[in-house]
């Protein structure tokens, strides 16, 4: 297994924000964490890229445990992240973002030339213009994504942990975004987990789920079974009886 996350927990004084959270994720594979807002998602998200120290439990990347390690540390261990909302430099342009990406995350001390040509590469697999003078203004909310994605490649992670890819996109552009990630994910060996709100577009993705809600892990299993569960239908949809017919 690349990750392992078993027993996570964060606290904030009395709140429980991740309660006892547990999976793994094989290397290549593409893990969805779905949930409602409030679940947990990001929060989990967040104390495995180190954004966050968890009150307990442990986090292991390729067995290496990485708990604590703050942001950066947890980077250049080989995990790349994405945030739901970009906040590129908007004063340089998409091949600086990138190339700042890949030169402050790198495992190894790069030169300038192999931070743009590392940074040129993620450009491209993200479908950006990878030229010198591509500017980040006037680029709409799926081109801002698209960059977010790129400075995460840039710093060539194992695993790449996507947060809310798909929100302020229309239909169109959801199913790029996917379908960008699974190509991410054949053509270069990539780890993904994905956090989501919205289901539709990331169950024909993924090839595995994990469920939260109030902090908790309610379901792991397959997107078939996920469809077919009566709790992760509770989650999203309401008890039965609440539901139109």
């Amino acid at each position: 297994m690349l990750l392992q996350v078993t027993g996570l927990t964060k606290k904030f004084g009395g709140f429980t924000a991740v309660d006892d959270v547990s999976f793994n994720v094989a290397q290549g594979e593409i893990l969805g964490l779905l949930g409602p807002n409030g679940s947990g998602k990001s929060t989990t998200f967040n104390c495995i890229a180190g954004m966050l120290r968890p009150t307990s439990g442990s986090v292991k990347l390729d067995g290496e445990e990485i708990a604590g390690l703050v942001a950066d540390h947890a980077c250049r261990k080989g995990i790349g992240r994405t945030f739901q909302i970009p906040r590129p430099f908007r004063e340089l342009s998409l091949l600086e973002n990138a190339s700042l990406a890949a030169f402050y995350g790198s495992r190894e001390r790069i030169g300038r030339a192999e931070a743009e040509r590392r940074a040129r590469d993620a450009l491209t697999l993200a479908q950006l213009p990878a030229d010198a003078t591509a500017s980040v203004r006037g680029l709409g909310a799926a081109g801002l994504k698209k960059l977010e994605l790129a400075r995460a490649l840039a710093t060539q992670p194992k695993l790449l942990l996507a947060d809310e890819s798909l929100g302020g996109l229309d239909a169109g552009e959801m199913r790029q975004a996917a379908d960008m990630l699974k190509h991410i994910r054949d053509m270069r060996g990539i780890t993904i987990v994905w956090v989501e709100h919205i289901m539709g577009v990331l169950l024909s993705v993924v090839d595995r789920v994990v469920v939260l809600d109030h902090g908790a892990v309610i379901f792991q299993g397959t997107p078939r079974e996920a469809q077919r569960d009566e709790r992760v239908a509770e989650v999203y949809l309401g008890p039965p009886e609440t539901r139109a017919a």
